[in-house]
């Protein structure tokens, strides 16, 4: 009856033992970091990829193409992690940060992607304003400027896509809190050497690279 009843608690415990022995799915861990950044993957990695990086640079959008899935590879396995700063450029690039970091974590990475993924065509809008138009929105206070830029860009749009409404977008354009971390961001960035996107750090160390393959040769270099 003993071996009966220990056989039967064996079954029972298999499945508690297989859903503990599952892995970490890393690249599905995603927080807001003390410096400012959006990270995901394990936050005790081995290797910390950190990239200094504009929504409008286009070295920054190919980056983000070539990379995105064997660096999410890179992560799934838990030895790196990868931090993304705003590194701010231009008023375009205000707007379309704050779009990107609205609703926080949650939204980051998908929004930032489509950002660049449609860089051109929301960059066009704003390169096709006329002299004019331009000047007009030279004239506005800051909050109000990247309210019309992000409209004037269709950026608005792209983040009611990700779950950021139209007047959350606002709020979130307007806000100063936001606008002075950004400029946090960028202080930062540069008080560590940083003069141009994108820029990448692994482990705290400024790297030379600039396309994915070299970072790719400088994660494996570190252990990733």
């Amino acid at each position: 009856m003993r071996l009966v009843r220990l056989f039967a608690f064996l079954l029972l415990a298999l499945p508690l033992a297989s859903a503990n022995a599952a892995p970490k799915l890393w690249t599905r861990v995603v927080a807001a970091t003390s410096e400012g950044g959006f990270r995901i993957g394990n936050p005790a990695a081995k290797v910390k990829l950190v990239e200094y990086g504009s929504l409008t640079c286009p070295h920054c959008r190919a980056f983000d193409e070539e990379s995105w899935l064997p660096l999410s590879a890179f992560v799934r396995k838990g030895t790196v992690s990868f931090e993304y700063r705003n590194y701010i450029l231009n008023g375009v690039d205000v707007a379309a940060s704050l779009i990107a970091r609205c609703n926080g974590a949650a939204s980051f990475f998908p929004t930032a992607r489509e950002l660049y993924a449609t860089q051109p065509q929301w960059l066009g809008k704003i390169r096709s304003m006329s002299e004019q138009d331009r000047a007009a929105l030279l004239a506005l206070p800051d909050q109000e400027r990247s309210v019309r830029i992000a409209e004037a860009a269709g950026l608005v749009a792209i983040g009611q896509k990700h779950g950021v409404t139209p007047a959350r977008a606002r709020a979130c354009l307007t806000n100063q809190a936001g606008m002075t971390r950004l400029d946090q961001l960028h202080d930062s960035g540069a008080a560590d050497g940083v003069n141009g996107t994108p820029t990448f750090f692994i482990n705290g160390k400024m790297i030379s690279g600039k396309t994915w393959p070299e970072v790719a040769e400088a994660i494996k270099a570190a252990g990733g």
